[in-house]
């Protein structure tokens, strides 16, 4: 069936899709716990083959053990993730094949979803190398912003016009912005990978987490130090992607409030009130992560530094759509642009006669 589709329908596929990001989220954040307990490696060690992914430990189910479980319950989480996205692809394709845009997300989104899949299967093969676990992350940012944006597009409000809105300046800076702050999350993925364990494998020394020891945000005395040891150049470099998006968010939120009134005669005040949103996480985010070098090495300031990281990217994320989603003039306005063309339509004698 590809006819119109009933309000209902609509609105169930949007609120299986934000139910689906919010599995998303939970499987992201869960993640982060499997990296902090060192239980990458908890259904087998690398090389294991089928025996360790998709199985674990050989078995289905895991035995009782607290390493297994943790990651188990990632894999559970990831395979009701992928059950759902194919759930809503299915949908997308039989019920809402006319609307192409979103057939063609939906698509992407379950492709991503597969190549996540072969990469978590890659990682634990391979012993959780670093650029495995950075690159496992940074694929999870994009899946759950594909998610968010199959809701958007299959729900029940009108389709979005999908193209540039805004002004050049806000535009860039939000570019800029989704760059430098998936560029942090890898970066930090990577950081955090360098520090772990596993289960099996030889202890890897590189303590990146601690390169600068409780400074922030010097760093043995200088900014941005480099070069001085493989640790220090890990740590610096999410440091320095993290610096980059702050100044990029803050001057995004700067240029927004400067022509507030303009974009309110589009958008209304939800994208000053998003830019507002991130700007707070941001701040939240960045005392998460001073708070993680100041107070030492604590496995909650990890996960939660993560957890928080993820909402910034997302906020960033809605705020990408909402400027590239452009919608008709607020009505009031239209009901000011109308005034002023009946006012030029008027004639001289016209005006001096009222």
């Amino acid at each position: 069936m590809t006819g119109a589709v009933a309000e209902p329908d609509r609105v169930r596929f949007r609120r299986l899709a934000y139910l689906t990001a919010a599995l998303t989220f939970a499987l992201i954040v869960v993640g982060g716990v499997v990296r902090i307990s060192d239980s990458g490696l908890g259904c087998g060690p690398a090389g294991s083959g089928t025996e360790g992914w998709p199985l674990c430990g050989g078995g289905v189910v895991p035995a009782v053990d607290t390493n297994m479980i943790i990651e188990y319950s990632h894999r559970v989480l990831a395979a009701a993730v992928t059950i759902l996205i194919a759930y809503l692809v299915w949908t997308a394709w039989r019920r809402r094949r006319s609307e192409r845009l979103l057939v063609r997300v939906s698509i992407a989104t379950l492709g991503l979803i597969l190549i996540q899949a072969a990469l978590g299967g890659l990682t634990v093969e391979e012993g959780l190398k670093q650029e495995l676990v950075a690159t496992h992350l940074g694929v999870a940012m994009l899946q759950i912003g594909l998610v968010l944006l199959m809701g958007r597009l299959g729900g029940p409000d009108p389709p979005p016009t999908l193209r540039p809105g805004a002004t050049r300046a806000i535009r860039a800076l939000t570019g800029v912005a989704l760059v430098a702050v998936l560029g942090t999350i890898v970066a930090g993925g990577y950081m955090s990978a360098s520090e772990l364990h596993g289960t099996g494998v030889e202890h890897r020394s590189v303590d990146a987490h601690m390169a600068c020891g409780e400074e922030f945000p010097a760093c043995g005395g200088e900014f941005l130090p480099f070069g001085r040891s493989e640790a220090l150049d890990i740590h610096l470099t999410h440091r320095a992607f993290m610096y980059v998006a702050v100044v990029v968010l803050l001057a995004l939120f700067a240029t927004v409030v400067r022509q507030r009134r303009r974009l309110e005669e589009r958008w209304g005040a939800e994208l000053a009130n998003l830019a507002w949103v991130t700007v707070v996480i941001l701040i939240a985010q960045v005392l998460l992560g001073a708070v993680n070098v100041w107070a030492g090495e604590h496995a909650w300031l990890i996960v939660a530094h993560l957890g928080v990281g993820t909402l910034l990217w997302l906020s960033l994320i809605r705020f990408a759509f909402t400027l590239t989603s452009v919608p008709e003039a607020s009505a009031a306005a239209a009901r000011r642009r109308q005034s002023v063309e009946a006012a030029g339509r008027l004639s001289p004698a016209s005006r001096r006669a009222g």
